[in-house]
């Protein structure tokens, strides 16, 4: 079996249509939608909506790490517009739709952080399955899928507004790693929490790694566990007593899925 696996796709289209090529199934962690693009201010929904000057305003505040100032900034771009909402799944559906009819090879999907998984099965079809807590079997082997991304400790989900990452709290998330059980792949969107894993050394900081997943690693030693999340991590990969961690790379920017073989 060949199995490719793609993660942080972040609005690469073209590159999502050759990425099953020569492959038994396509599996993709997350991050499909391009929100904000950090390379080119013009790109993305953010930049789409409010154009560049504005996001390169943003992308500025994020690089400083001014969380208090990201929110009001993002909050004052949301209320100069007279529905965000509609404007914000307008471009959302915009672009899974062209991000789904890509994915031309048999698919197994869950949702990232930059996603929006309420929206996923208008465009899925009968070629994407979307799991997330859920397992699936390809070939011999069971992969179990848990998506999203975590608050952080004592947060809560935000509501109203404009844009609504897809972000769970530790309990939620592991409740969901949880109902995999025994699993020979287990594919999340964010990491387990080991800091070689959840470091990126371009943003200089770490991202939320899950305690619940690491626990479930040590516990089932499934033969790997993939993800995304962190574009430019530490490590790309490690073991955890028997398991293979891969980072399986930021595919926006690589354009190259990783090969599972066995």
């Amino acid at each position: 079996m060949r199995v490719h696996v793609v993660s942080d796709v972040h609005g690469n289209a073209d590159a999502l249509a050759r990425a099953g090529e020569g492959a038994d199934a396509l599996v993709v962690l997350g991050d499909l939608l391009d929100f904000v693009d950090y390379h080119d201010h013009s790109r993305g929904i953010l930049g789409a909506i409010f154009g560049p000057d504005k996001v390169a305003t943003f992308a500025e505040l994020r690089r400083n790490r001014q969380g208090a100032e990201i929110a009001a900034y993002a909050r004052s771009l949301w209320a100069s517009l007279d529905d965000p909402e509609t404007v914000i799944i307008e471009a959302v559906r915009e672009q899974y739709e062209k991000l789904f009819a890509a994915m031309t090879a048999p698919t197994y999907a869950t949702p990232g952080n930059v996603d929006a998984p309420a929206l996923w099965p208008e465009f899925a079809g009968r070629r994407v399955h979307i799991l997330d807590g859920e397992v699936a079997k390809i070939g011999e082997l069971r992969f179990g899928f848990a998506g999203g991304a975590l608050l952080p400790p004592g947060a809560v989900p935000r509501s109203g507004g404009g844009w609504r990452p897809y972000l769970r709290t530790e309990e939620d998330f592991g409740a969901a790693v949880a109902r995999l059980g025994e699993v020979d792949v287990v594919c999340t969107h964010i990491p387990p929490a080991v800091p070689e894993l959840t470091y990126d050394v371009v943003a200089r900081r770490p991202e939320r790694g899950s305690a619940a997943l690491l626990d479930a690693i040590v516990r089932h030693r499934p033969r790997w566990s993939l993800f995304g999340h962190v574009h430019q991590p530490l490590a790309r990969r490690m073991r955890v007593g028997r398991t293979e961690c891969v980072n399986v790379g930021h595919f926006k920017r690589t354009a190259r899925p990783y090969v599972l073989r066995w």
